[in-house]
């Protein structure tokens, strides 16, 4: 587990979990989380319970929602009722002993935290995701719950990282389009007319825009790193039939 001083943060605990310390074996080796791979789902839900006990919270109530690369957020206050997850890209709550999980492997996990009004919220950021707001919508929706984004602090955890993440000559249109500004987070590669893109740089200050009070990017590459991470890119290179997935979390551990 890698945790930010950003986030030590009283009555909040956080983690961006490795993929180190877990049960499973072979591509799964060994924290995977997520339940949409091929793993086992039962080595997967001991994996997951491993992380809620790390946090504090019940196995019950370490949540995570079926993520479409979406915009959009949701407020949680305990368990889903049945098997059916949301299918949002954010969660949001201000309830104690609740867990709010990302699953990502590659894409950016974000954690929030407004340590005053006890707000906190969770966001699975891919470059889709990322453009189209799924930040903005988790700040909008803590707000709600009475969190001010003056007072958050977001952390951005473990995900691909320029140098390794390439891109191809249609990809920056859709950022372009949106705002031209955005060129200077793309430079060219080795290859011609493909690009590198800073998805994390293009996360934070977006972040920062958007309000943010602390705004922390870990500079962790999970493409980079197999020693501590799953990669989706990686295991694509490698025509490798599966990945794991790296939870990221946070909760409320007091009233």
């Amino acid at each position: 587990m890698i945790a930010s001083d950003a986030l030590a943060l009283g009555g909040i605990s956080h983690g961006f979990f490795t993929r180190q310390g877990g049960h499973s074996t072979g591509l799964f080796d060994s924290l995977n989380c997520g339940m949409g791979s091929g793993d086992d789902k039962h080595t997967v839900l001991k994996n997951r319970a491993t992380v809620a006990e790390k946090l504090g919270v019940a196995p019950g109530h370490l949540l995570s929602a079926w993520q479409v690369h979406s915009p959009d957020a949701v407020v949680v206050s305990g368990p889903w009722q049945g098997e059916e997850r949301p299918r949002v890209d954010a969660l949001v709550t201000k309830t104690p002993g609740v867990g709010l999980g990302v699953l990502t492997a590659d894409c950016g996990p974000v954690l929030f935290a407004d340590p005053e009004a006890k707000v906190i919220g969770a966001a699975h950021a891919g470059w889709k995701g990322a453009l189209g707001g799924v930040t903005a919508r988790t700040l909008a929706t803590m707000e709600e719950q009475g969190a001010h984004r003056a007072n958050v602090t977001a952390v951005i955890g473990p995900m691909i990282s320029k140098a390794a993440y390439e891109v191809g000559p249609e990809f920056p249109a859709r950022f372009l389009e949106a705002d031209a500004a955005t060129a200077r987070y793309f430079t060219p590669s080795s290859r011609a007319g493909h690009f590198m893109f800073d998805l994390p740089g293009y996360l934070a200050d977006r972040l920062r825009a958007e309000g943010v009070g602390t705004v922390v990017n870990l500079s962790l590459c999970t493409f980079s790193d197999e020693q501590r991470f799953f990669s989706y890119r990686r295991a694509t290179h490698r025509n490798e039939k599966d990945y794991g997935r790296l939870l990221s979390a946070i909760a409320l551990t007091e009233d």
